[in-house]
């Protein structure tokens, strides 16, 4: 008895740990599968014509172009179908779009994947599909843009090599949902039948989703089990191939997927292993001869567990000969793709780079690997925005709408990119790193630059020839006059100093000072109007502002005018004209006195407000009048445009002739609270 259950012992023993192996084997084919065919919605959905389908999809020759797109694709990985829906559910493009059971067209709001990639999962689901009836794998993306998931890339793959494969195994294998409804088998008979019974609820969701599709009831399996005491095996007895056997059964999970994979082997060979060993040990304890016979019919036994070993080994090699070339193709698949991939670990360091990333710095991919920050394709003159990038990813802060970043290739030049960087989270839930999406964007930022250049100059130029020949003619006539002013008032001056006529000198002082002042700003008015003229210099912001309302204190105390100020502290000073930026203040400031002339005193308020921008300063100008009717508000600027009757209609729009020579831009809107608030920027640097 104890030579049987020491041999039933063995024999069991080492039947589970052939099942382990196979089991794993198994698990990491599957896991294969997914990987494999896992990249590939992500990286489709990221494509600039994807996302120009989900904002145009009535765009016929874009549709036609994913449709190609998403085939070629298709056809490249050997997968069953590509497609891509809105999120609203239906199907905008598909790789089998010319086929009789396309997609497109199609509605698939129901189906688990959908919804769980509306909310921005990455999902994954095996069920029959609505419109060709095949089973199929079903792997979803979400398709983002700005932040908001805007639609669903999803990819199907077929089973049937799987299925074959199986079929010829000896031993039953299949896979169980979580629902433990069995949806893929060896063994045809045990298909769409229920571990245990199904709730209500259940049956409803997958009625809903037609997982399985129009079936409506799912018979428990025909199976007898039994644990095996003392391991994670069981018995079950069951017909297969319409004979009874007995079975060894071993579990394992694949959390990821949801799926339970299931392996058996005949429990047969441990029944005869403990009858040969009670019945050798009976022939050893009777006759000494039959020793020798013992021997060789347990020679015989290893000799078929080794064979069966060396089957297992074999079987294991074509496995992981499979996974390498599973993944050889992804590597393939990733160098050919135009956007840079860069993967970093939790440190910074550079642990991956694809073909496109290293044509897109000029550097190897043994230069970057390895690399930590700074890295040598950063800007010298980004660092600080790099520093604060890379802090923000640290603190899982990655923004998933991406960001503009200036490198420096190895060669000299710059090249503008946009990154988007997402975490790299493990099975278990761990953070094990940073993958980034690098698009090169140059030629993109530089064709923008110069059709905004040639707006902006369109625009000056447009505004200059409405009202250049006026400040010209104004320019030319008031000059001499005013300086034939001040050459009187300097001869009169003498003459009352020679009287001692020291309030006549005074006054004459005044008229020195106004006249000159007068001729000054017809010279920079001319200077504006001829940019050769122009002056320009480092000016004080918080200056210039107190200049203009000592210009206009008189009359704002005239009017009862309360100005409240709030004025950021430490501004950088901005390169410009102080009189022509005086004369931008003391225009808004006036206006904004006329607007509240029939106000009551109590309520007659201006604010002036500066802020710090990124490469700007930031001034406002606000009042409590009755604002600016909505139809008006795009044409305040426009010259000879007045709503005073007596209004010429050129100083808004020389005001923002200013502004734009200094590089900023000028706008206004009516406020909540009533009254109109202008706003102006005036460029660092400039």
């Amino acid at each position: 008895m104890l030579a049987g259950q020491w041999a039933e012992r063995r024999e069991m023993h080492g039947r589970i740990q052939a099942l382990q192996q196979v089991a794993q084997s198994t698990v990491m084919g599957l896991k294969g599968i997914s990987e494999k065919h896992g990249f590939l919605p992500y990286a489709a959905a990221r494509h600039p014509d994807v996302l120009a389908l989900l904002e145009r999809p009535a765009d016929r020759e874009l549709t036609g172009r994913v449709n190609r797109d998403l085939r070629e694709l298709q056809q490249r990985t050997n997968s069953a179908a590509l497609f891509v829906m809105n999120a609203a559910g239906l199907t905008l493009a598909a790789s089998n779009w010319n086929t009789a059971g396309s997609f497109v067209g199609q509605s698939y709001q129901q189906r688990p994947y959908f919804q769980q990639a509306l909310q921005g999962q990455h999902s994954y689901f095996y069920g029959v599909g609505l419109t060709t009836g095949a089973p199929g794998f079903f792997i979803a993306e979400p398709v983002h843009k700005g932040g908001t998931v805007v639609g669903v890339m999803v990819v199907k793959v077929s089973f049937d090599e799987l299925e074959r494969s199986w079929a010829d195994s000896p031993d039953p294998l299949l896979l169980l949902d979580r629902r433990g409804i069995v949806f893929l088998s060896s063994e045809p008979q045990w298909l769409y039948q229920s571990r245990s019974a199904l709730s209500s609820d259940d049956l409803d969701s997958l009625s809903r989703s037609g997982q399985y599709g129009a079936r409506t009831s799912y018979p428990k399996l025909p199976w007898q089990v039994q644990p095996v005491t003392g391991t994670s095996a069981y018995a079950l007895q069951s017909q297969v191939k319409s004979q009874e056997r007995t079975l060894l059964a071993l579990e394992a999970v694949l959390p990821e997927l949801g799926w339970t994979l299931v392996v058996t082997s005949d429990l047969s060979s441990v029944a005869q292993a403990r009858t040969e060993a009670l019945a050798l040990a009976a022939l050893l304890v009777a006759v000494m001869l039959l020793g020798g016979l013992y021997w060789r019919l347990h020679e015989r036994r290893f000799a078929e567990q080794r064979q069966a070993k060396l089957d297992l080994e074999q079987r294991v090699q074509e496995r992981t000969h499979d996974l390498e070339q599973a993944q050889a193709f992804r590597k393939a698949m990733e160098d050919a793709l135009p956007v840079g991939m860069r993967a970093r670990d939790p440190q910074g360091r550079i642990i991956y780079v694809n073909r496109a990333f290293c044509d897109m710095v000029g550097y190897s991919t043994d230069e970057l690997l390895g690399c930590e920050p700074p890295y040598p394709y950063w800007h010298p003159e980004e660092l600080d925005s790099y520093r604060h990038d890379r802090e923000a990813s640290m603190v899982a802060e990655a923004r998933p709408y991406g960001f503009e970043s200036r490198i420096r290739h190895r060669a000299g030049h710059d090249v503008i990119t946009r990154v988007y960087t997402a975490p790299l989270i493990d099975t278990q839930g761990r953070n094990q790193g940073w993958m980034s999406s690098v698009v090169d964007i140059t030629a993109q930022k530089q064709a923008e630059d110069r059709q905004h250049d040639q707006e902006r100059q369109l625009q000056r130029s447009a505004r200059l020839a409405s009202v250049g020949e006026m400040a010209s003619t104004l320019a030319h006539e008031l000059n001499q006059p005013l300086m034939a002013l001040s050459n009187f008032a300097v001869a009169a001056r003498t003459i009352a100093a020679k009287a001692q006529m020291e309030v006549l000198v005074a006054a004459l002082d005044d008229i020195v000072e106004q006249s000159q002042r007068a001729s000054e700003i017809v010279q920079r008015v001319r200077g504006f109007i001829n940019p050769r003229r122009g002056s320009y210099e480092d000016c004080d912001v918080h200056a210039v502002i107190h200049h203009s309302m000592a210009l206009l204190k008189s009359e704002l105390e005239r009017q009862s005018i309360t100005v409240k100020q709030h004025l950021r502290e430490a501004l950088p000073r901005v390169r410009g004209n102080r009189v022509l930026l005086e004369q931008v203040l003391v225009n808004l400031l006036q206006n904004a006195a006329q607007a509240m002339q029939d106000l009551p005193v109590a309520q007659r308020a201006i604010g002036i407000e500066t802020q710090l921008l990124e490469r700007a300063v930031q001034i406002q100008v606000s009042d409590a009048g009755p604002g600016m009717p909505e139809a008006l508000l795009e044409r305040v600027f426009s010259p000879f445009f007045s709503t005073k009757p007596e209004g010429l209609g050129l100083g808004l729009n020389i005001c923002r002739t200013i502004v734009e020579a200094h590089g900023g831009h000028i706008t206004v809107a009516n406020r909540a609270g009533g009254g109109a608030v202008f706003t102006f920027t005036l460029a660092l640097n400039v």
